[in-house]
């Protein structure tokens, strides 16, 4: 079996994506923010759904692929390509690595596909599947890039949410900065430390995040020895 039929029989996956073609720049836009923001992964262009290889116009795809990861993301993403035969069709392969400047933003269009001026979102992939990023886990990306971080504080409405943890809950954002007594930027702070410190996690469901315990370990150091314990820890 070729090198190509051996990627198309994984089918897609958090790291693998198929396209027929693309047709809308700032669709495929979403995929490659979602790949750099993430683990990175490759997009097989000129593969239906089910894996059947169709074929592609290289040339013609390469260069929205291009506009896409140049034009439509900000900053731009970074991508190489590969060309792969199978037959008579052309394969064209996009990798897309993790990025050390994430995260990256793809122009958000309203309902008639028009650019809203100054609006931009970042995505993410879960699987084969991909989300918009919440304000939380664009802070985890920011924070993961650089130390500047915002200060950890402990009081007993922490605790409380602490304990919250502790005993199974998974809480929704609201619920978090409610249990905390926080405003939403200082939950969306506390959030994005907890979980590059490795002690907290986002699961993405029907009823959008929900924030869990990663750690035990990890947030008993917190309590026991501080955020100095976790001073140049990064995620993952």
């Amino acid at each position: 079996m070729s090198y190509i039929l051996r990627m198309i029989e994984e089918g897609e996956h958090q790291h693998q994506d198929f396209k027929l073609r693309v047709d809308d720049p700032h669709k495929i836009a979403k995929t490659l923010s979602a790949f750099a923001n993430t683990e990175g992964g490759r997009l097989l262009i000129g593969v239906r759904d089910n894996g059947e290889v169709a074929g592609c116009r290289v040339e013609e795809e390469y260069h929205m692929i291009q506009c896409a990861a140049e034009v439509h993301c900000t900053p731009a993403v970074a991508f190489e390509t590969q060309v792969w035969k199978h037959q008579y069709f052309s394969v064209l392969e996009v990798q897309v690595p993790q990025s050390p400047k994430r995260p990256h933003y793809v122009e958000h269009r309203n309902a008639q596909g028009e650019a809203v001026t100054g609006a931009w979102n970042a995505f993410l992939r879960k699987g084969d599947r991909i989300h918009k990023a919440s304000p939380v886990m664009v802070k985890v990306w920011q924070y993961e890039m650089r130390m500047d971080r915002a200060e950890f504080r402990y009081d007993e409405y922490v605790g409380r949410l602490f304990k919250k943890w502790r005993d199974g809950h998974h809480l929704r954002f609201p619920q978090v900065a409610r249990t905390a007594r926080l405003e939403f930027d200082q939950a969306e702070d506390l959030l994005a430390l907890l979980t590059v410190w490795g002690i907290v996690e986002g699961a993405y469901g029907k009823q959008g995040w929900r924030y869990g315990l990663a750690s035990e370990e990890a947030l008993t150091l917190l309590e026991s020895e501080g955020a100095d314990a976790f001073r140049w820890k990064h995620a993952g």
